[in-house]
């Protein structure tokens, strides 16, 4: 479980049957949901790939889901002020263990795709993405900032 303080792990239901099967992946009643998506969008990532670090800096807060293949989701605090300044969560998220995972967007994060599949993220961000003036600050995964070793096993 996440340690980081406002991050949030909902697990979602799989309703399976012969057919194949269903999972909710939005509901307004959620509370991990604390404001309608401004929007979503949906990513594939190859496997072995890093999309990491990034943040936000005008209040955006991520929902990650991951309904095909695996990804390692890491998320840096280091936030002044925060009752969790310093502290690093890792979850593996997947087609086998459904969550969505509320990030506050002025954390730093990433994600790896892990397994020999790609992966399929979708994102259900509360601030629309503005082309013209993008609300991100960037580091490289592989930055001595942050405390990770992509390639260690997840802690959660």
């Amino acid at each position: 479980m996440p340690t980081i303080h406002d991050v949030e792990v909902r697990d979602l239901q799989v309703n399976a049957d012969e057919r194949g099967h269903l999972v909710e992946i939005f509901r307004e009643d959620w509370e991990e949901y604390d404001s309608n998506p401004a929007m979503s969008y949906y990513s594939m990532t190859y496997p072995g790939i890093t999309r990491a670090w990034h943040r936000h800096t005008r209040g955006q807060v991520d929902h990650f889901v991951c309904p095909k293949g695996r990804i390692k989701v890491g998320i840096y605090d280091d936030r002044d002020g925060s009752p969790t300044d310093g502290e690093l969560d890792t979850l593996v998220v997947g087609e086998h263990d459904q969550a969505v995972v509320r990030i506050p967007g002025d954390c730093w994060h990433g994600f790896k795709a892990i397994g020999d599949e790609p992966a399929m993220l979708v994102n259900f961000p509360t601030n629309l993405y503005d082309y013209e003036n993008p609300d991100e600050e960037r580091l490289p995964y592989d930055t001595d900032e942050i405390p990770l070793n992509w390639d260690e096993e997840a802690s959660g």
